[in-house]
């Protein structure tokens, strides 16, 4: 279970999180497989989330069961000493306190992944409600 990364490969990720789909690519090609999935399972697709789960990244969907407001995933994050990982998961739900945290404890890095998983996690919720993106019967 990795869970450190060089700063570049961070920032390429908040990227791929945000739409830039070269970059996601580019995880996938050059040794961060799961960091890339990491974007297609934040929107849904079973195929990513099992992926993560069969090739040791638990901790990877803890993140996304947080960000969707699943509080045994979040509980999972601390027991297993992943706590700056919890509150970049609660900063992707939306917690400016989190995100202060993360701020304030040197993960500057993991506060922006955790800003632009919030605005894509706003993006998917506003497209679940708007009328006019809902499929026709």
């Amino acid at each position: 279970m990795r869970t450190t990364y060089p700063a570049k490969v961070l920032l390429a990720w908040g990227e791929a999180i945000a739409g830039n789909v070269e970059l996601r690519d580019w995880l996938m090609k050059n040794g961060y497989p799961e960091l890339g999935l990491f974007t297609f399972a934040m929107h849904h697709k079973p195929e990513a989330r099992e992926w993560l789960m069969k090739n040791g990244h638990p901790h990877l969907m803890a993140i996304i069961g947080g960000i969707e407001g699943d509080t045994k995933a979040l509980d999972w994050l601390e027991r297993h000493g992943l706590t700056a990982l919890k509150h970049m998961a609660l900063t992707g739900g939306g917690s400016e306190e989190d995100m202060q945290w993360l701020l304030e404890n040197g993960y500057k890095e993991l506060a922006v992944i955790g800003h632009r998983m919030q605005v894509v996690k706003r993006r998917m919720d506003e497209d679940l409600t708007d009328y006019h993106k809902m499929p026709k019967a």
